[in-house]
C-alpha cells in the first residue's frame, strides 16, 4: 500500500474511533440517572458547540429542574441551543415560553429579542407567503417596545426596517406580475377588470403603506405603464377619458422624478395620448 493512503486510511480510523467513542459518552449521559450530571453535561456541549446534544438533553432535563435554581438558566439555554442549531420556529417558540414564565427574568430582555431573530431567520424570499416575516416584525417592535434602550435596540430596528422592505419586495412583484400578464386572460371585461386594473391597484396601495420605499418610482412607472396599456386597451365610450388619466399619470411622474430612466418612455406616451385626445 503507498504509505500516504496507508496514512490517510491510519487517520481515517482514529476519527471514526473519536466519534463512536463520542457518541457512546453522549448515550451514556444520556441514559444516566443523575440529572445534575446531565445538566452540567448539557452546558458543557452548548459551550463547545454541540448543540444537538444540548438541546436533546435539555428537552428533557428542563421538566425535571422545574421549580429549582437551574429552571431558568436551562430552560434560556433550550432555546439558544435550538437557534443555534438553526431550529428557529422551535427556538421561537421556546424563547417565548420563557418569556411567558419569566417575563422580569435574567435572560427576558435577550430572549425577547431572539424571538424577532429567530423568526427573521425563518423569513422566506420575498415571492412566497409572508407570514413569517410580518411575525418577526411583530416580535422586533414588541421587543423595541419593552426594551427601549437596550444595547440591542439598534439591531432590532435595522432587522425591521430589512423585513419592511422585504414585504415592499413582495408587493412589487406582485404588481409587475398583474403587469406582465396585461395582455392575457381576458384583460379587459364588461366589469371593467383586468390585471392592469390590479397593477394600479397593487402598486397605489404599496405607495400609500410605504411611502418612503426605495421602490418608489418602481410602482409609480408601473402605474403609468398600466394607465397608458389600460387606455390602448379600452372600449371606445372609455377611451378618451383614459388617456387623459394616462396623460395625467405620465406628467405627474415627470414631475416626480425628473432626472428618470424612463423620461423618454413618459413624454412617448404623452405625445401619443395627446393624438388621441385631440383627433
Amino acid at each position: 500500500m503507498h504509505p500516504e493512503m496507508k496514512k490517510c486510511l491510519i487517520i481515517g480510523t482514529c476519527t471514526l474511533m473519536f466519534l463512536c467513542s463520542c457518541a457512546g459518552e453522549f448515550n451514556r449521559v444520556y441514559k444516566s440517572a443523575d440529572n445534575d450530571y446531565r445538566y452540567e453535561y448539557a452546558k458543557e456541549a452548548f459551550a463547545m458547540g454541540k448543540f444537538q446534544q444540548a438541546s436533546t438533553l435539555l428537552e428533557e432535563i428542563i421538566t425535571l429542574k422545574k421549580g429549582s435554581e437551574d429552571e431558568q438558566e436551562s430552560l434560556y439555554m433550550l432555546a439558544m441551543a435550538q437557534y443555534c442549531n438553526r431550529d428557529y420556529e422551535a427556538a421561537s417558540a421556546t424563547f417565548k415560553k420563557y418569556i411567558s414564565r419569566y417575563p422580569r427574568g435574567i435572560y427576558s430582555e435577550a430572549a425577547a429579542y431572539y424571538v424577532g431573530q429567530s423568526l427573521y431567520e425563518g423569513s422566506p424570499e420575498p415571492r412566497l407567503d409572508q407570514s413569517p416575516t410580518i411575525g418577526a416584525m411583530n416580535a422586533y417592535q414588541q421587543f423595541l417596545d419593552l426594551y427601549p434602550d437596550s444595547k440591542l435596540r439598534e439591531a432590532a430596528q435595522d432587522r425591521l426596517y430589512e423585513l419592511q422592505d422585504k414585504l415592499v419586495q413582495k408587493e412589487l412583484l406582485s404588481a409587475e406580475l398583474y403587469f406582465n400578464l396585461g395582455g392575457y386572460f381576458g384583460n379587459i371585461n364588461k366589469n371593467d377588470e383586468s390585471n392592469y386594473t390590479s397593477c394600479i391597484i397593487t402598486a397605489q396601495n404599496a405607495l400609500k403603506q410605504y411611502p418612503y420605499s426605495k421602490w418608489r418610482e418602481d410602482f409609480a412607472l408601473l402605474i403609468m405603464k398600466s394607465k397608458f396599456e389600460l387606455a390602448e386597451n379600452s372600449s371606445e365610450d372609455k377611451r378618451l377619458d383614459r388617456y387623459r388619466d394616462a396623460e395625467d399619470e405620465c406628467y405627474g411622474f415627470l414631475n416626480e422624478y425628473p432626472d428618470s430612466k424612463s423620461v423618454a418612455l413618459a413624454n412617448k406616451m404623452i405625445n401619443k395620448c395627446k393624438k388621441v385626445i385631440k383627433d
